[in-house]
């Protein structure tokens, strides 16, 4: 494995696309409390989401056992490669630095498909090409928070014909609106920005009905966006607690589910999962993943938890124990199940999270231990936010290449 190194230039972007508040770890912090914050109200599922579920009937299951049947094991084997500006001069993006991730995930992962996903048009469109350039399957989910409603719209509708020109040059392109939307769309959740919600959706100082309406409502205005621009399949990206998020699955044709469950047995995996094949529709498992320290698989989405932001640098809280064997087994357990049940897809979360980086010479700050890449990345100076760094394949790297080695053969 090469080591993959390179300069810290940032190609820019066009008009409004910059996410300027949302870390993946506030993110996943959102995911985790929505379990609690469901009970507060009583549930108010969309009323269409059951009317297409019971008119889809009979037909549509058994055009799913069908194309079940005519293959085995998931059709799409993939990694999530998320996309920002960077938290630091040293991790700002780097259109060369992406080109050579991108190489190694197709010849090294051996992965056929990508999760393009974050913010910016500029850097969704060149990840997306490049990806396409491969021959891998792009899974194309612009993410675009904390902003006017107008402006998340928008920046779908770019990324959006990018995946369509790419689809009709002959790519295999799927899109997804967006991910998880009553946390990154202001409006839904009260609150002014993502810590804000994080903080109402914590105390309960929400009504469920209403958030559930909101979100109905732009789930299905971000819909018809992405049909008026994209002629391929849609989907989109729900957090797997259904009584939060009750999604119209009608509006799309793949159901897109965040998994961070943890189960001792792999059936009572299966079985949760099932809930999600009553549609009738392919299923994604558009994120899943643990971070690198014993015990992670059992506190999900809220591993990175380890962290102690309120230090200057950050730093990690008590004294776990790093264990990237413990994350190379969850994932391979997980794909395991997933082929088990041939999925529509799967992708492993994540390729590398620049902003974490590994600190071998000193534990408290290892960061990379709260992170959920597989790969580890290493600042040629430590202490120097504008260093350059390398990153280097954790267990988990070499355990889902294998994984997806033999599948492809």
């Amino acid at each position: 494995m090469e080591k993959t190194k390179g300069n810290q230039g940032n190609t820019g972007n066009k008009g409004n696309t910059e996410n300027t508040g949302i870390s993946r770890a506030r993110f996943m912090a959102g995911a985790a409390v929505v379990g609690g914050a469901a009970a507060v109200g009583g549930l108010a599922a969309p009323a269409s989401a059951s009317t297409r579920a019971a008119a889809s009937g009979a037909t549509a299951v058994a055009a799913e056992s069908t194309a079940v049947e005519a293959r085995r094991g998931l059709t799409h084997r993939g990694v999530v490669y998320t996309l920002g500006k960077g938290e630091t001069p040293g991790t700002a993006w780097s259109e060369r630095r992406m080109r050579e991730d991108v190489r190694v995930i197709a010849g090294e992962l051996h992965a056929d498909s990508v999760e393009v996903t974050g913010d910016g048009v500029e850097r969704l469109n060149a990840t997306a090409s490049e990806v396409a350039e491969r021959g891998l399957h792009v899974w194309l989910q612009p993410t675009l928070g904390d902003v006017p409603e107008k402006e998340i719209l928008d920046h779908l509708a770019e990324s959006g014909r990018h995946g369509e020109r790419l689809r009709r040059q002959g790519a295999q392109v799927t899109l997804a609106v967006g991910c998880e939307f009553w946390l990154f769309v202001p409006g839904i959740v009260p609150g002014d920005d993502v810590f804000e919600r994080i903080d109402n959706l914590e105390k309960g100082n929400f009504d469920l009905a209403k958030v559930q309406k909101r979100l109905a409502r732009f789930t299905a205005k971000a819909a018809a966006v992405g049909r008026s621009v994209f002629r391929g399949k849609l989907s989109y990206a729900a957090a797997q607690d259904e009584t939060f998020e009750n999604v119209d699955w009608g509006l799309f044709d793949i159901v897109g589910i965040d998994y961070y469950s943890y189960f001792r047995q792999r059936a009572d995996y299966v079985r949760e999962l099932r809930t999600f094949l009553r549609w009738g529709k392919p299923l994604a498992i558009t994120e899943f993943g643990t971070c690198t320290f014993k015990g992670a698989p059992e506190a999900g989405g809220m591993g990175w938890d380890i962290v102690d932001y309120t230090k200057n640098p950050p730093e990690i809280k008590g004294n776990p124990v790093r264990s990237e064997r413990t994350q190379a087994a969850y994932l391979t357990d997980l794909l395991d199940v997933f082929e088990s049940m041939n999925l529509h897809a799967a992708m492993a979360f994540e390729f590398v999270t620049a902003d974490a980086p590994h600190r071998p010479d000193n534990p408290r700050y290892d960061l990379d231990m709260a992170s959920y890449a597989i790969v580890k990345p290493i600042k040629d100076c430590p202490d120097d936010p504008a260093s350059d760094w390398h990153w280097e394949p954790k267990q988990a790297f070499h355990a889902v290449a294998r994984h997806y080695g033999r599948a492809r053969c």
